[in-house]
């Protein structure tokens, strides 16, 4: 099946005046709705409602860090929207980030393979209804039991950069979820997986013909992200190094500016999607063509309407 995702909620809007949008998504040709959780809205909250607003919709976690919340808790807020959207909810878990994880909440960022791995492994017990009494390598449970298991345990998909975690998210969970990729890098990604594992993909979609607006918020959103090291060390793999090389080293001396300039302009029309709104749509299809199972659109603002946009963005049909 051919799957076309929106990352919800739009940016700017206050989730509660989204309903109409999103109880549309099914009749635009959308199949899934994805949410993201890093300072704005959780992760679980935006699909609760989706679960009611659009039945026929699938829902899904892109990502839910391993370290913010306890294990317990992580499996009954997966468990919550299992019951409320059976057959149709997908959790999506990772590492996250330094920043998100020890910055922001205050937790030790240690061994994310290990911790990812092992949060995998309690899930898929905790999910299935079973009394999980463990010593993980990175953290024990005694005695966990859900209240209320899900009819049918959710997949577990994995956020995913490099082979490592790829090749993990192959052999034991039910996907790989990945971002900040252009159409030609999804060949190298989909080769460290099984051909029937499926692979998702954050997209950054910015509908402008004002090629100058949209390169310099790819721009800023490039320099913030891409030298985070997990990011910085997947576009190495990816072969971008030498291309992103002074935006690293500008960074790494405190010149937040001069990175920001130093961003190429061929590397932003890479791994951002601007232009038309049909031109939008036609580039993510070829990341659909070059192997891509799953992309989710993330709208970035332009000032236009993002309602008309995300109707304009649907798949062709």
């Amino acid at each position: 099946m051919n799957r076309w995702g929106l990352t919800i909620p739009l940016t700017g809007i206050p989730l509660a005046e989204q309903r109409e949008l999103i109880s549309a998504l099914p009749d635009l040709g959308y199949t899934d709705a994805w949410s993201a959780e890093t300072a704005g809205v959780d992760a679980f909250s935006p699909l609760v409602l989706a679960s009611q607003w659009a039945p026929d919709l699938r829902l899904g976690t892109a990502i839910v860090p391993v370290y913010t919340r306890g294990p317990g808790l992580l499996a009954m807020s997966a468990a919550t929207v299992a019951d409320l959207a059976p057959g149709r909810f997908v959790l999506g878990i990772g590492a996250s980030s330094p920043v998100i994880v020890n910055g922001w909440n205050a937790a030790e960022f240690t061994e994310p393979y290990a911790r990812t791995r092992d949060t995998l492994r309690f899930l898929r017990s905790a999910l299935a209804g079973e009394k999980v009494t463990e010593a993980y390598p990175t953290f024990a449970v005694s005695k966990f039991r859900l209240e209320r298991a899900p009819e049918q345990a959710p997949p577990i998909m994995l956020a995913a950069l490099r082979p490592g975690m790829l090749r993990l998210a192959a052999r034991e969970a039910d996907g790989a979820i990945t971002n900040w990729l252009a159409p030609g890098d999804v060949p190298t990604v989909r080769a460290e997986l099984n051909p029937d594992t499926e692979l998702a993909a954050r997209i950054f979609v910015c509908p402008t013909e004002d090629a100058d607006a949209a390169r310099g918020l790819g721009r800023m959103l490039i320099s913030s992200y891409l030298t985070v090291p997990v990011y910085a060390a997947f576009h190495d793999w990816l072969g971008r190094g030498d291309e992103l090389a002074t935006m690293h080293k500008l960074w790494r001396e405190g010149d937040r500016k001069g990175a920001n300039a130093a961003v190429p302009d061929e590397v932003i029309d890479d791994l951002i999607v601007h232009g038309s709104v049909d031109a939008c749509r036609e580039k993510i299809q070829s990341y659909v063509d070059n192997g891509l199972n799953t992309p989710v659109i993330a709208l970035l603002p332009t000032g236009g309407d993002q309602f008309e946009q995300v109707r304009g963005l649907a798949p062709r049909r």
